[in-house]
């Protein structure tokens, strides 16, 4: 036995009509909706090289949209009755659009686990890339602290070694000063050894001549020629004829070169030995005039002069004193 319909009340609103047609377009515009979320969701779940599984927990329970179902279709309603038509009555809403699913929490949370794996990897990249940087830095310095060490070393090696080379080079010049010295000290050693045997050789001259002298003095004593109050032993008086000692001051005074200035007219007296040849072996100041100058221009003068003449009777006597002054 069929319901009977709901009497309808006089002056209710007609019930609205559309009512089908508006579920079955929600319908559509549903399923649309899902297939154009799959569409755009298929890229990102595609399999890719980097596996990753994860189960996501979602932090807050919810509960899960109810599931999607056919709309049923409305029963047919029984003809009413005709009555007089009432007044039209407003115009009803337009139904609403069923609220659009919210996406899938897991796809969701896939996609920020995917989303924070990147940011890791890209962080672990970034540090290991600031890790082989400061690697490299550290490897330069390195190479830099041991090439300057390395050039420190080298410069180090070089001033030793030039240090070195100039200590040789100063001891190698005062072994040759030394030897130098040496040399030249042998050398006058020898000079002075040979005016002392030139000297020596002189004087055993001299002594020989004497003996030769006062053997035939001691052999021709008879022959002597002495005066009668004479108390020598030569033969011949030994000693210089009285103007014998000006004619050496005269032969010897030319050569002085004097041009300083003298107080009076002071004297030097000269020691001078000569050879039996009339050579000058040496000379000395026995007496000095108080003028150095003077006294040194006397020197020179006789040095200068080398030999001296001979006496009256032919010799030249080996010793003699000279007197000089500047103005005479």
């Amino acid at each position: 036995m069929s319901a009977k319909p709901a009497p309808h009340l006089e002056f209710a609103p007609p019930p609205p009509t559309g009512t089908g047609r508006g579920w079955a377009v929600a319908g559509v515009a549903h399923i649309a909706l899902f297939l154009a979320l799959g569409l755009a969701t298929a890229w990102k779940t595609q399999p890719q090289s980097l596996q990753a599984e994860a189960e996501l927990w979602s932090a807050v329970p919810q509960a899960a949209a109810p599931r999607l179902q056919a709309p049923t279709p409305p029963t047919p309603e029984p003809k009413p009755e005709p009555k007089p038509e009432p007044k039209p009555p407003k115009p009803s809403k337009p139904p609403q659009p069923a609220p659009e699913p919210e996406p899938d929490n897991k796809l969701r949370d896939a996609q920020i686990a995917l989303e924070k794996k990147k940011l890791e990897d890209q962080k672990k990249k970034e540090a290991a890339e600031r890790q082989r940087k400061a690697l490299e830095k550290k490897k330069k310095e390195t190479e830099e602290k041991e090439k300057k060490e390395k050039a420190a070393k080298e410069k180090a090696i070089k001033d030793k070694v030039e240090q070195e080379k100039a200590a040789l080079e100063k001891k190698e010049m005062e072994k040759k000063k030394a030897a130098e010295k040496a040399e030249a000290e042998e050398k006058k050693r020898q000079q002075e050894q040979a005016l002392k045997d030139k000297k020596d050789k002189e004087d055993a001259a001299r002594a020989d001549a004497m003996r030769q002298e006062n053997l035939q003095r001691m052999q021709g004593m008879a022959g002597a020629s002495g005066g009668p109050n004479a108390t020598g032993t030569a033969l011949k008086s030994s000693g210089p004829s009285a103007s014998y000692a000006g004619r050496l001051v005269g032969r010897i005074k030319p050569n002085i070169t004097f041009s300083g200035d003298v107080v009076g007219n002071p004297r030097a007296e000269v020691e001078v030995r000569v050879a039996p040849d009339g050579a000058i072996i040496s000379r000395r100041i026995v007496q000095s005039s108080g003028n150095m100058a003077w006294d040194d221009a006397v020197l020179r003068a006789i040095d200068k002069t080398e030999i001296l003449p001979k006496d009256t009777d032919g010799r030249v006597p080996p010793l003699i004193v000279l007197g000089f002054r500047p103005l005479d």
